[in-house]
């Protein structure tokens, strides 16, 4: 029997790491319980998606890992890694302006819309991104 994989699991700064764009094949692991909240992740190599309370929080194509992860009021904070470039979308707050950071360099101000999605690209290129999304 194979050994069960991790994909969602609490740092030790208290923040959450979850995905895995190593898998060929999808995985998932529900009712992951955390600060009072269940979360939900489905990862592998072409999308990583997180649930939280069965409500959409987060999703990259193609699939990511992130690290580091904390959603505070106004601000989002996380570090992503990756293949390849990838397109991150997030929940947040409706129609609400945002100014997105990447390795603390400004990618520009983005507004969400009426279902309060965001989306963004980041290229990764191999390399852990940094990313601060902060309200305005």
């Amino acid at each position: 029997m194979a050994s069960e994989v991790t994909l969602i699991s609490v740092s030790e700064d208290s923040r959450l790491v979850f995905g895995d764009y190593t898998l060929e094949a999808k995985a998932k692991q529900p009712d992951f319980a955390f600060c009072g909240d269940i979360y939900k992740v489905k990862t592998f190599k072409d999308i990583t998606k997180l649930e939280k309370n069965e409500r959409f929080l987060y999703e990259s194509v193609p699939g990511t890992k992130v690290e580091g992860f904390v959603q505070k009021a106004d601000e989002v904070d996380f570090y992503v890694s990756g293949y390849t470039d990838t397109q991150i979308t997030l929940e947040l707050a409706e129609k609400t302006e945002y100014e997105v950071l990447i390795d603390d360099v400004s990618a520009g101000t983005y507004t969400t819309n009426i279902g309060g999605k965001l989306s963004l690209s980041v290229e990764l290129g191999q390399a852990q991104k940094h990313i601060r999304i902060v309200r305005k």
